[in-house]
């Protein structure tokens, strides 16, 4: 997984799945979905993430990875 925050046009980016085409996108107010042909999500932006989550979307990360 990746993340990327570009804070000259304020877009958060989550890449799930690296050299996967991405077949479709589809905009759900103002988070961009982008689908693979097997319907995986490839990856995921966010618009304006500034105003959606916080001021500096990448300082707020905190990474937990739970085994069960």
């Amino acid at each position: 997984m990746r993340l990327e925050y570009e804070p000259t046009h304020d877009i958060l980016h989550i890449e799930f799945l690296k050299d996967v085409p991405i077949l479709e996108s589809i905009e759900l107010d103002g988070v961009i979905v982008d689908y693979a042909a097997d319907r995986r999500v490839v990856s995921l932006e966010i618009l304006d993430a500034g105003k959606r989550t916080t001021k500096a979307p990448l300082e707020a990360i905190d990474v937990a990875i739970l085994k069960g």
